[in-house]
C-alpha cells in the first residue's frame, strides 16, 4: 500500500451515483469491445467446482480454495479461484472452433488475500478464452493479442474521459514490452516488485513477459503455476497510477500449455503425479483440449484506475477491517 495512502489530500472525482452508473458503462463498453475484438462468445461460468475434476485452477500453487460440502452431493466442492482450465474444457465441450473463443463474468473469493488498496478477498474479471492454431504458440501471436486488448481498454479510457469531466487521460499510444530476465539486467540489484515499479512509471503501460520460470539469478520474477499458462508465452500487463504512486496490474494471460511445456513445467517443480492423477493434465497431454490462449482482466482495478479511484473498495462491494474504513473515511476514502 502507498505509504501516503491515509495522508494524501483526495477527492475523488465522481460522487457515489456517477461512480455507480460509471462502472456500469466501464463494464457493458469494455466487455462488448473485447469480445469483437477477440471474437468471443459471452457463456456462463460457475462459482464451485467438484475438486476431482482438476479444472479449478490454484494460482501460483500455494493458494487453498474454499471448500465446502453440500448434503445432497457426494465429493468436495470448491469456490473457484479463476477459470483459467474450466475454460479450456469448456471451448471443447460448446463446439468452438479455432480463432473463436469465449468470455465470462468471473466471481471468486480468494481467501489468501491480504486485503489493500489493491486486493480483495472477492475478485472479479473478466476470464476470456480463444483456441489457436499450432503456428500461433509463438510470441509474435501473443504480443499481438495483447495490442489488441490494450487498443480496446486505451479507447475506453479516451471515452470515459470525455464523458467524465475532470479526469484525465494516463495511459500511452503504446504499451512496451518487455521479459522478465530483460528487466532483471536492467535492474540486478532491484527486487522484482522495484524493478516493476520503475519500467511502468517510466513507460506508464507494460507487459511483461515470461513469468514463472527461474531467471539467470536463479529465482523466479514471480510464481506461476505450471500446468496453465506457457512460461515462456505468458506475462502480466501493468499501467502505472499517479494518483497512488504505484503499479497496478490490471491483466495475466498466456498462451496455454502444450504436452510437452506441461510435462517440463510439472517435472521443474517436481509435481509428476500430476501427469497420472489430475484429469486436466491428463486429457492436455493426450492432446484432448484445444490449444488455446487466454487471460483475466480485472473488472474492478480496471474501473478503479480508469476513474482513478485511490481504493478498489470504492468500485467494489466487499469486506474490510472496521478501522481501516473509518481510517479511509476520515480522509474521504468512501469504501461501499
Amino acid at each position: 500500500m502507498p505509504s501516503n495512502l491515509y495522508e494524501m489530500v483526495y477527492r475523488t472525482k465522481l460522487d457515489a451515483i456517477e461512480t455507480q452508473e460509471a462502472i456500469k458503462y466501464i463494464k457493458d463498453n469494455f466487455e462488448n469491445r473485447l469480445a469483437c475484438v477477440l471474437n468471443l462468445t459471452r457463456v456462463s461460468a460457475p462459482v464451485m467446482l467438484f475438486k476431482h475434476t482438476g479444472l479449478n485452477d490454484y494460482l501460483s500453487g500455494n493458494e487453498n480454495p474454499v471448500t465446502l460440502e453440500a448434503p445432497n452431493l457426494e465429493g468436495e466442492i470448491e469456490i473457484v479461484q479463476s477459470l483459467a482450465k474450466w475454460k479450456r474444457y469448456a471451448l471443447k465441450k460448446y463446439g468452438f472452433r479455432k480463432n473463436e473463443g469465449l468470455y465470462a463474468d468471473m466471481n471468486a473469493i480468494r481467501i489468501n488475500e491480504k486485503p489493500d488498496f489493491l486486493h480483495s478477498i472477492y475478485v472479479d474479471q473478466w476470464d476470456w478464452e480463444k483456441i489457436i492454431k499450432v503456428s500461433d504458440r509463438k510470441e509474435k501471436y501473443l504480443k499481438k493479442v495483447v495490442n489488441d486488448i490494450y487498443s480496446v481498454l486505451r479507447s475506453l479510457e479516451i471515452n470515459v474521459c470525455k464523458k467524465y469531466a475532470g479526469l484525465k487521460k494516463q495511459l500511452p499510444k503504446k504499451i512496451t514490452f518487455i521479459t522478465t530476465e530483460e528487466l532483471e539486467k536492467l535492474y540486478p540489484e532491484m527486487s522484482p516488485r522495484d524493478r516493476e515499479y520503475e519500467i511502468v512509471k517510466k513507460k506508464k503501460a507494460v507487459f511483461l513477459m515470461q513469468i514463472g520460470a527461474p531467471l539467470s539469478n536463479g529465482e523466479p520474477h514471480d510464481t506461476r503455476a505450471a500446468d496453465y499458462d506457457d512460461w515462456k508465452l505468458n506475462g502480466d500487463l501493468l499501467v502505472y497510477s499517479k494518483l497512488l504512486d504505484t503499479v497496478i496490474e490490471l491483466s495475466s494471460m498466456g498462451i496455454r500449455v502444450n504436452a510437452e511445456s506441461l510435462q517440463e513445467q510439472l517435472t521443474s517443480r517436481g509435481q509428476e503425479a500430476e501427469l497420472e492423477n489430475n484429469p486436466y493434465v491428463k486429457a492436455v497431454v493426450n492432446g484432448e483440449l484445444p490449444l488455446s490462449i487466454g487471460g483475466g482482466i480485472g473488472q474492478s482495478r480496471i474501473c478503479m484506475f480508469l476513474l482513478q479511484k485511490a481504493h478498489i473498495g470504492e468500485v467494489q462491494a466487499s469486506v474490510w477491517k472496521k478501522e481501516e474504513v473509518d481510517l479511509l473515511a476520515a480522509n474521504n476514502i468512501h469504501l461501499l
